[in-house]
């Protein structure tokens, strides 16, 4: 989990969490047990269950600091950004790059470390891409409201489209071993899609991916 501030000790929490991050990374198709992770962490296994009551906890850890991460930061877009074509390109440039700069947790939105896990968890992820597609749904519900923005697809299929495409990027990442970046050739591509969706484009600079700790 990347941050570029200075901050205390992590506690052994956290310890944890980041050690489950990095295996997933460094062992993309492995499956991780308790016993491996107990050796990254310096810990008993005895001690990992202090924590966590069992491995589904600790994704669930993961999956806790993806949707914080995520939804307060488009949080402060939605506060900052006025018009409806930058919502929605910083919205999907925040999930490129937090994908870009967090390889193994990008893995989880994927699903595929999941398999064989609690069904919970999987549904959690599915729900956490419902809520940004509806946050992108409400994006363009809001304009259409405030200024009578018209697009070239109804609001519900214009949402799905810009997701699917960020979904792709992401899964175009992990599966070429995190090589393929998922914001590289982005402002081009979302010019295009931009283009297609509002019938214009605003060719406003992107920020760079390591613009922001994410």
């Amino acid at each position: 989990m990347t941050d570029t501030t200075t901050s205390p000790k992590p506690s052994r929490r956290d310890q944890i969490l980041q050690a489950l991050a990095s295996m997933l990374e460094a062992s993309p198709g492995e499956r991780i047990t308790t016993a491996g992770l107990a050796k990254q962490v310096g810990v008993s296994e005895a001690a990992l269950y202090r924590h966590f009551p069992s491995k589904a906890k600790m994704f669930e850890g993961l999956i806790e600091f993806i949707e914080s991460t995520l939804f307060s930061r488009i949080s402060m877009i939605l506060s900052e950004e006025e018009s409806t074509a930058g919502r929605c390109q910083q919205i999907l440039h925040l999930l490129l790059a937090f994908s870009e700069r967090n390889p193994g947790i990008t893995r989880i939105l994927t699903g595929e470390p999941l398999a064989g896990e609690s069904e919970r968890l999987r549904a959690r992820i599915a729900k956490l891409f419902d809520r940004l597609e509806t946050q992108l749904r409400q994006v363009l519900r809001e304009a259409e409201l405030r200024d009578g923005t018209e697009l070239t697809l109804d609001i519900q299929a214009a949402a799905n489209l810009m997701l699917c495409v960020a979904e792709g990027r992401i899964s175009q990442y992990v599966r070429s071993d995190f090589t393929r970046a998922p914001t590289a050739q982005w402002h081009e591509q979302w010019l295009a899609l931009e283009y297609a969706l509002f019938g214009q484009t605003t060719n406003e600079a992107l920020p760079p991916a390591s613009g922001r700790p994410y």
